[in-house]
């Protein structure tokens, strides 16, 4: 049984999620088009397609912090992709944070509850 995700669902793009493959954390949400899914799976790398810069965007280009595919999952309807993965250098987020989901909101307002592992600033200069 062959099953590709549906690109033309959403014009072309699709949400990505990358989960820790050993955790299960919830390490980001990117997006994927079809070019960036079929390099994912050739090279075993997490491959997205940055929307700001309107390219392809190769985890870890700039900071060296790759993402090596362990498994890929597609949902039910086939437009949401899921990729659990072995994030090298132990952080995913741009801000140095294992996650890009590390400000919990509250009642009481907003907590940062992850721990910086690299400043930004020393890994992308810009």
């Amino acid at each position: 049984m062959e099953l590709t995700p549906d690109f033309d669902k959403a014009g072309g793009l699709l949400p990505a999620i990358a989960q820790d493959a050993e955790t299960g954390q919830v390490l980001m949400l990117a997006w994927m088009n079809r070019e960036a899914y079929e390099e994912t799976l050739r090279t075993r790398r997490a491959v997205y397609f940055s929307r700001s810069r309107n390219k392809l965007w190769r985890k870890g280009e700039e900071s060296g912090h790759v993402q090596e595919l362990h498994a890929l999952y597609l949902d039910c309807d086939a437009d949401t992709i899921l990729l659990q993965v072995k994030q090298v250098g132990g952080a995913a987020c741009h801000e140095g944070y294992a996650s890009c989901f590390f400000r919990q909101i509250t009642p009481e307002g907003v907590s940062i509850v992850g721990e910086r592992l690299f400043d930004p600033a020393l890994v992308y200069k810009k």
